[in-house]
């Protein structure tokens, strides 16, 4: 049976890919589990806890008392108002009959009405002393009510710079929490993010590589997901300060190791066309011939029109639109078949024509 090496090879990088994200998502899954257990070790601080029950609840008691109190004395002022509005109505009716009677009286001209007069007017002053009398009442229980409410404002300033105080504790204690917690976060997640990290440098050429990646990128989850939004803030001084020693470690490395790789290249194109024929790998030589670069230095091994004018012939257009040598670094890429004489890619190991081995021994 025939097999599709390409499709073997995409099919079983889907399979890594597949094995690694799964046992990425079990790692993570346990130690979500691992974590949320380790913080219940320490125990979240509440705002009640720094409040003094038995004081507030005697400022409480008082100032409940107290609103009674005020409660009351509101519902008698407004009775005393009801019965002043009564009062004064009943004194406009009687002073509006008493202007009547006066008119009527000057009218008439009775000058043995005085002492009528003299009683109505009596009545009169009866009626208005009757409302004076209630708003004096009045005055009194607001009077009371002011009292009442300014020691109730005291109590109040009270029960206000004790929960502050409580709150101020609560807030102290609430950051060493966060600290407690963070650390024990990083005694789990450090090891683990340095294991991912040598996994990374060490084993990426493993045969069991998805397993190693799956752990890898485990590991960075939990550095940013289990780790980062634990860290203290200190007015942010901690997630900046972590941000720079990050920025700094991912730009070394990525520096440096593109300084190698050119360092690498470099020095490569410097050995021999066989040594380096010898060096490339079989799928470095298939990805190379399908997307036409030279497999040891990367240029392009296609001829354009306008930089070589072709005139036909018996040739294969295609085949003169290739060079044999790279252009550039001189590796060999290109060379007849020593048994059928077609023309093949030398770094892959056998003719498309007829099978016969093609490839320098490594």
């Amino acid at each position: 049976m025939e097999v599709d090496s390409k499709k073997l090879e995409q099919t079983s990088r889907l399979i890594y890919y597949f094995i690694s994200a799964i046992l990425c998502l079990f790692l993570i899954l346990l130690s979500n589990k691992i974590l949320d257990d380790l913080d219940r070790i320490t125990h979240m601080p509440e705002l009640e806890d720094f409040e003094n029950k038995i004081v507030l609840a005697n400022y409480e008691k008082e100032e409940n008392k107290l609103n009674s109190q005020i409660e009351n004395l509101n519902s008698k002022k407004e009775t005393i108002e009801k019965a002043i509005k009564t009062a004064r109505e009943n004194y406009l009716n009687e002073k509006q009959s008493f202007d009547n009677w006066i008119q009527t009286r000057k009218t008439l001209g009775s000058p043995d009405k005085d002492q009528e007069v003299i009683d109505r007017a009596k009545k009169l002053d009866e009626f208005y002393k009757v409302e004076e009398d209630w708003r004096s009442q009045l005055n009194s229980i607001q009077t009371e009510i002011d009292a009442l409410e300014k020691k109730r404002q005291e109590i109040q300033n009270l029960i206000t710079k004790e929960k502050s105080e409580a709150k101020t504790k609560y807030q102290k204690e609430l950051k060493r929490y966060e600290l407690k917690v963070f650390l024990i976060r990083l005694l789990f997640v450090s090891p683990i993010l340095a294991l991912g990290i040598f996994f990374f440098i060490r084993f990426r050429q493993h045969k069991f590589w998805p397993l190693y990646l799956g752990f890898i990128i485990f590991s960075f989850y939990e550095f940013f997901f289990g780790l980062l939004p634990y860290l203290p803030s200190y007015g942010g001084y901690v997630h900046y300060s972590v941000g720079v020693i990050l920025s700094l470690g991912l730009g070394y490395y990525a520096i440096n190791t593109i300084r190698q790789y050119i360092e690498r290249k470099q020095a490569e194109l410097k050995i021999s066309t066989q040594e380096r024929a010898k060096k490339i790998q079989i799928e470095v030589a298939q990805k190379a011939l399908e997307n036409h670069f030279c497999p040891s230095c990367g240029k392009d091994f296609i001829i354009k029109n306008w930089e070589f004018p072709i005139k036909k012939n018996i040739e294969s257009e295609k085949y003169k639109l290739v060079t044999n040598f790279c252009r550039y670094c001189g590796l060999e890429l290109f060379k007849d078949c020593n048994n059928c004489g077609h023309k093949n890619f030398i770094h892959l190991p056998f003719c498309s024509s007829c099978g016969t081995t093609i490839r320098p021994e490594k």
